[in-house]
């Protein structure tokens, strides 16, 4: 509809609509099939044999009509809670995106993960299980903010062959200056940064071991991320959550939003 050179009447557009999504599910065949196309293209051989790393975060859309009341949410640019709907958009590592799922009630991003963002990723990817060869390949790797973290959901996706890396809620005392080394980190843009790293090995609540990371500046602050990949070294951890997704998602939702209303 971009592309014609004269804009089609409202209810010219709502019969193209109406046909469009005429039979029940087409729209969300089509929006699996696009899904698909777009991971296939953007997919890293890097990543391989894995699916690749998808970024997931919320974006509250405010809802100004008033046809239906939906519950409040806090919008972080105006201070205020509003009501609307949360938009949770899937991305590549270049800001690339993939698909959104829509929850109207807000359940949280655990919930949305769980029931929406997880199933739709396995259908719009080839999800295969991985070959006998390696059976400790993650089928892909899912990475989200804090807001994520529950260490019954790492349990359900290390079962499905998921892995995660987030950040640490509850990462308790600073590890001791001398655990940390100088690594060389290679960013998705190219660039190679030096950065403080160390890693342990930390069980979780429900008994679940996974990877600790922790990145050191300057000023002694230290944020931790956990992983569940077993082939990642510690400098592709660090540079895949330095990917800093949710601002590549920040700038094209403002983009989108500027230019295409």
């Amino acid at each position: 509809m971009l592309g014609l050179d004269r804009l089609p009447e409202v209810k010219t557009l709502r019969a193209k609509i109406a046909t469009l999504c005429a039979a029940d599910g087409r729209a969300a065949r089509r929006q699996s099939g696009l899904a698909k196309e777009r991971i296939e293209a953007a997919a890293d051989p890097a990543d391989a044999p894995g699916l690749g790393v998808f970024y997931v975060d919320g974006h509250v859309r405010v809802y100004h009509g008033a046809l239906t009341s939906l519950s409040r949410r806090y919008v972080s640019r105006q201070r205020l809670c509003l009501r609307g709907t949360t938009d949770y958009w899937v991305n590549g590592l270049g800001g690339e995106p993939f698909f959104v799922v829509t929850a109207p009630v807000n359940s949280g991003l655990i919930a949305a993960l769980r029931e929406q963002v997880i199933p739709q990723l396995l259908a719009a990817t080839v999800a295969a299980p991985p070959p006998a060869a390696a059976p400790a390949t993650p089928r892909c790797t899912v990475v989200f903010d804090r807001e994520g973290y529950s260490p019954e959901l790492f349990a359900e996706l290390k079962a499905q062959g998921i892995a995660i890396l987030p950040y640490h809620k509850f990462p308790g005392e600073a590890w001791p200056e001398a655990e940390f080394g100088p690594h060389a980190v290679r960013l998705h843009t190219g660039e190679v940064v030096t950065r403080e790293l160390a890693e342990r090995g930390t069980r979780l609540c429900n008994g679940l071991w996974v990877r600790e990371a922790r990145v050191r500046v300057a000023d002694g602050h230290q944020t931790s991320i956990l992983a569940t990949h077993p082939h990642w070294d510690l400098p592709a951890v660090a540079a895949r959550m330095a990917a800093r997704a949710r601002w590549c998602q920040e700038n094209f939702l403002k983009y989108m939003m500027e230019n295409f209303a």
